[in-house]
């Protein structure tokens, strides 16, 4: 495995408000490996949802293929968020204390891959993670579970 394509997605009803995630691992020619969703809970705005898509990518990640795989896979995770996008790779300030803590974990989660690179992606690009983000918020429940 030498580079995994990630796409994620976060969606919030109400902003803040009942939120979701729909994550989706392809491989480098874009062919599907696994997908995932899950209901994150009733309090949190569409940017918090759309840093736990990355969190919840990540750990799912290690969960899955291990800290040993990890160290060796190139991650390109896109995002159809510009604000999350753009906070990642340093080009807009976090200025909000919530998501400066989100941001964080995601930081600190980045030492266990060899690389991982951020890009953002138009919307009709994302929506295999837009549809199990919202299947997941519809459903009210977690579809899968990260463990």
């Amino acid at each position: 495995m030498r580079k995994i394509i990630i796409y994620t997605d976060g969606a919030s009803q109400g902003n803040p408000g009942p939120s979701a995630v729909g994550v989706v691992f392809c491989n480098q020619k874009g062919e599907l490996i696994k997908s995932y969703s899950e209901f994150l809970g009733d309090n949190l705005t569409n940017n918090e949802a759309e840093y736990e898509a990355v969190i919840f990518a990540l750990k799912k990640f290690k969960a899955i293929f291990g800290k040993k795989l990890a160290k060796n896979t190139e991650i390109e995770i896109r995002s159809d968020s510009e604000l999350l996008i753009k906070q990642l790779l340093g080009q807009y300030k976090v200025l909000e204390s919530n998501i400066q803590l989100l941001f964080i974990k995601i930081w600190n989660l980045k030492v266990d891959f060899k690389k991982i690179q951020f890009r953002q992606i138009s919307r009709n690009k994302n929506q295999e993670a837009d549809r199990l983000a919202n299947e997941a918020l519809d459903n009210n429940h977690t579809t899968k579970k990260l463990i």
